[in-house]
């Protein structure tokens, strides 16, 4: 049966890496041709001065782009997981704040974002538990980072 435990871990830390990895390139790639709209989605937390806001806006889809790429080759797995866990406890505290404070906003998170228009409710709870989801991915990784197909494995010697 350890054996078996064994022999299991490294494919599903291989799927939550790949899946983590999809999910940051899928974020990312749909935010980085334009800017502006990342810029007004991060503006729309009302966290910010506009100008921080946009710079925020502007460097996130590269962030996630990067990490998702770090991850999809499995390089610095360990690194990439923390990262992107303290990524989506940012987002978390960010779509909580929204909430509490009764923003009427899409999260941003795989759009534009920005405030919704009248008659359009915000999916607050759907969007937590989703990240929560993908957080639970960047613990596993954490947790063990010794994946598949990995340039860490490759580095390390492991025998893939």
């Amino acid at each position: 049966m350890e054996t078996r435990t064994r022999t299991a871990w490294p494919w599903i830390s291989t799927a939550a890496r790949l899946g983590l990895a999809a999910v940051w390139l899928i974020a990312g790639g749909l935010k980085v041709g334009d800017l502006a709209a990342s810029g007004r989605a991060v503006n729309a937390y009302q966290l910010f001065p506009y100008e921080v806001a946009k710079v925020i806006g502007a460097v996130q889809p590269f962030l996630e782009i990067a990490l998702g790429l770090l991850l999809l080759a499995g390089l610095a797995v360990r690194l990439s997981a923390g990262l992107s866990a303290a990524l989506l406890l940012i987002f978390i505290a960010g779509i909580v704040s929204a909430w509490a404070r009764g923003l009427q906003i899409d999260c941003g998170c795989f759009s534009t974002g920005g405030e919704l228009g009248a008659g359009a409710d915000p999916a607050y709870g759907w969007d937590i538990a989703r990240d929560a989801g993908f957080l639970l991915l960047a613990g596993l990784l954490l947790w063990r980072p010794r994946t598949r197909f990995s340039i860490d494995g490759i580095l390390m010697g492991d025998g893939q």
